[in-house]
Order: C-alpha cells, then structure tokens, then sequence
C-alpha cells in the first residue's frame, strides 16, 4: 500500500495554529513514509501525544528530525498479524495509505486493508480511528466516479462499519509545497505560457491547505465518542482549476497564461499530457485528473464544532500558494508526494551476501584520488541529481529519463527534497536514498522501469597515505534474458557515463569553495 500523497509547528506551510490541552494520547500513524503522515507524526508529538508509526520499511524514518521522539515498527496493512501487534495499547489509530498510481486490483487492495485495519482496531479496543479520503461529488452515482475517488470512499464506509468511533475527513485539492496536486499546479503554471487543457479547467474545486488538513487530522484525535461521521473539508475559497492556474501565475509573478481547453482531451490523455510537462507520472496524474471531471466542493463545514478553526483559518488559496511557494524556495520542504514508494518499484535493500546467492551480480567500479579534502568530496556527493545534475553526459541522463516516462516509470522530473541534504527514504530523479552515512556513503537503488535491480554507490574515503579517495559502484541484478541483454547492451556506455561522472565529481570536490558557498562546475560536463 503507499502512503497518501498531502507539523504545522514548521513543517506545515505555517506556524502552529491550535494546541491541545490534557494528558497525551496513544496515536498509532499508518502511512508515516507519506507526503501527510511524515507531517502530522511531529504535529502528534508537539501536541503532547506518544506516537507510533507503522512502516514496511521503518529504515525509512530513521532521518526524519522526530526519528528519536516516536515508535516505529514494522508492519503493513494488509498484514493482520502486524497490525494487531500496532495497535495494542493505541487510543487512535490514524489511516493514511491508499493504492495511488496502483495496478488494476488496487480497489481489492484498499478494501482488504480497510477490513484489516477496521478488525484488528476493534479487537484492539482503539478509541478511535482517523482517515483522509477525497471529498466526492453530490448527486453523482458511485459507479460514475473515478475508481480512485470510488475506492476512497469505499475504505470510509469500511472503516466506520467497524464498531469503532471513527472519523472520516474529506478533502479534494490539497495544496501545500510538496503535495502531488501543488506540483501539477505549479508545473503546469510555470511551463506553460499557452496551454491547451481538458475540459477539466473549467470544474469548480474546493482546494485546502496542507496545514488545515493537519490541524484537523490532530485535532480529530479528540473528538467525543459519540461521534462517528465523515466530514467535509476545504478552505475558503471555491474556484475552477482554471481559476488556480491564473492565481498562481499571479502570486508567482509570471506573465498572464494563455488557457485554451479542449473537450476531446479525456482523463487518460490528458494524465500523460500532465505526465509530460510535470514531476508527476502519469500512474499519479490519472487518478488526480479523473478526481476533477466532478464538482467538489463541501457540502457541510460541522468539523469547526469539534476542532474549532482559529483566527486565520482555514486558509485561503492565495496565502496557501504563497506559503509552500516560500518553502520551496527557502528548501524547506519536509515531505514530498513522493516520499511514497512507487507502486512496483523494487523495495528490497542491496543484499549483503556478496555471492549473490548464486544469482548474477553485474558491477562497474571506479575509484579516483581526489585533490580535495573529504568533507568537499562528501558535499558535492550528498549535492547530487535534481537540479544540480548527475556530473555525467546530459544527454544520456535526459534520455534515459525520458524514455522511463515513455514506460510509465518516474523518470528525472522528481529531483530532490532538499538542494543539499539528503535522508534514507528521499526520492532523487529516478532513484531513492537506501543508506546514507555521513560523510562517507550514498546508496541510491534504482526505480526506473528495468529489467533487473539496480543500485549506485557513491563512498568519500580516506586511503592509507591520507589522501581523498573517490570510490563509485554501479551494481546491476539481471531479471531473466532480457537483463543481461540490458546490461550488455549499455555496457559499452559505461566509460563515457559512469566513468565521466567519476571524473567530474572529483573535479568539483577539487572546486569547492566550503560549506558557504556553491561547486562551480558545470554537472553535465
């Protein structure tokens, strides 16, 4: 299951905006790797609540600044034997996952975690359960939305049948520096100065910031018992995605955009136009896009009776676009849409066995002396990919990265979270962080469309003479024929891509001016 792509106390888009008075709860958080559960974790924390977070990969939130204040353990949703040993002891148990961008059986895939997760809570005796789910449209049939939006309110149905008192929030746009819908938004926006749209644009929208969301998810925690309903929420202003799009280019400063929709772009195309001029793949961009053939806008605002909304609140769109502008460019982003794995990407970390038991392990190494010292080596290694490129031919990279996108997979647009820091669990282009040791390694395995496992690793040493060594690792696990065709077939590459990016990181270590100041290297020369 992946975490749903959406603490204030810094994390959220804005400062803290309401606080919690009485003795801590037990909160459990599902989906904490997430774009909104690695936010509300530290929105718990600060309000006095003890935190647990359920991860198949715990390894992942080892970096994340609350690491040390929370539990986590290790476990899935769709496991009921590691569910029920999460839940012991849990007062409210936060649901935040969902099969975005999963294959075709992701319907069956909720439903069956909702049923785990709604059992294994009430045989725990949880106070409560929270979920975020997608506000949907009024007078529309089910079977007319969008198998997104359709599976989402199914998992709410599930999980209030549960017997436990339970709340279910509904949100449609969520924007906030990092979220899927912002990034499609600003992409589009910003690259666009003429854009032929679907005919989408012109549906009215309810957006909601990022830091409303997790205010009333904490603030849900403590909702009396009796109280067992689901709840629209949005923030003030109702507008069309047209709307947002000239907003933006306003509060951004661009030049007024030229908007010209066109009715015969369906969900399905218009997701791989989204596909093409933004971050987001397409296997993302469809169910956001299918989300927006209907009005959503909230029917009701009841949850200001139970988390009270204070002065400022909710915020508007401008100040919400404003704010997660501010984070972006100040690189503080804390989670990013894809912070959640992609669905069929490989998640087993590089096995330690170096004989692979008796599989196939292809290697390219190199090593290089560099005439650097090894913190400048290390800073230009935890600098790399995003905007700051691969230090390797560009146009390899480019291609390599789009034709990823052609296949369906991530491709470069991703970048990074942070322009010069890097955690285990980050996504870069079209790898993600495995380990990291400062100052010494980066481990990044790959999540490109491949035939095959692959991993890069990058070390900073220190030989026995004293001097800097550069040392890389291209490693490469061949599923059947058609990977070790793969690898042969790019061998030939290697000296000018894996051997030119060794050179030239150990040409910009050689230019670094310090901590202070940027490498002044061209990173596709």
């Amino acid at each position: 299951m992946s975490e749903v792509p959406g603490r204030v106390s810094g994390d959220g888009d804005g400062d803290r905006a309401d606080g919690h008075d009485g003795a801590g709860l037990r909160c459990l958080v599902t989906g904490a790797t997430g774009y909104i559960g690695g936010r509300l974790v530290p929105e718990l924390l600060a309000a006095g609540h003890r935190v647990r977070c359920l991860a198949r990969s715990p390894h992942k939130l080892r970096d994340h600044p609350w690491a040390g204040r929370a539990e986590v353990v290790r476990g899935d949703v769709t496991d009921a034997g590691s569910l029920a040993g999460a839940m012991e002891g849990i007062d409210v148990a936060y649901y935040l996952v969902h099969a975005l961008g999963g294959g075709g059986d992701f319907e069956e895939a909720d439903r069956r975690a909702a049923r785990n997760f709604a059992e294994q809570a009430a045989a725990a005796g949880v106070r409560r359960i929270v979920y975020l789910g997608g506000l949907t449209p009024p007078n529309v049939p089910e079977r007319d939305l969008s198998p997104h939006l359709r599976s989402r309110a199914e998992v709410g149905r599930v999980l209030l049948a549960s017997g436990v008192p339970t709340t279910v929030l509904r949100a449609a746009v969520v924007i906030g520096s990092g979220s899927a819908s912002f990034e499609m938004l600003r992409y589009l926006t910003e690259r666009l100065p003429v854009m032929v749209t679907p005919s989408w644009v012109h549906t009215r929208i309810q957006p909601v910031a990022v830091r409303d969301v997790l205010r009333v998810l904490a603030g849900s925690a403590r909702m009396p018992d009796d109280v067992s309903r689901a709840f629209d929420i949005g923030g003030p202003d109702v507008l069309t995605y047209r709307d947002m799009m000239v907003r933006y280019a306003a509060i951004a400063e661009l030049p007024r955009r030229l908007i010209l929709p066109v009715p015969m772009l369906t969900p399905g195309l218009s997701s791989h136009w989204v596909g093409l001029v933004t971050p987001v793949p397409a296997s993302i961009a469809r169910p956001l896009t299918e989300s927006l053939r209907h009005e959503v806008v909230c029917r009701e605002n009841d949850i200001v009776r139970y988390v009270p909304a204070p002065p400022g609140c909710p915020l508007g769109f401008d100040d919400a676009v404003r704010l997660a502008l501010r984070r972006v460019r100040d690189a503080r982003v804390a989670t990013r849409w894809s912070s959640a794995s992609v669905p069929g990407a490989p998640s087993d970390p590089l096995p330690t066995d170096p004989g692979w038991a008796g599989g196939s392990l292809y290697t390219d190494h190199r090593a290089l002396t560099v005439d650097a010292p090894p913190d400048a080596l290390w800073r230009v290694v935890e600098g790399i990919g995003g905007d700051n490129g691969w230090y390797s031919f560009p146009l390899a990279w480019a291609a390599r990265g789009r034709l990823d996108r052609l296949v369906g997979g991530v491709g470069l647009r991703r970048g990074r979270r942070d322009a010069a820091r890097l955690r285990v669990g980050d996504s870069l282009d079209f790898w993600r962080v495995e380990e990291i040791v400062p100052g010494r390694l980066l481990r990044l395995r790959a999540e490109m469309r491949l035939p095959g496992l692959a991993w890069l690793e990058m070390y900073a040493e220190t030989d026995d003479a004293g001097r800097t060594r550069y040392r890389q690792r291209a490693l490469f696990h061949p599923h059947g024929l058609a990977g070790h065709a793969y690898w042969w077939s790019v061998w030939p590459f290697h000296s000018v891509v894996f051997g030119g990016m060794a050179r030239n990181i150990a040409r910009a270590a050689a230019r670094d001016p310090g901590p202070s100041g940027p490498v002044h290297d061209d990173p596709g020369s």
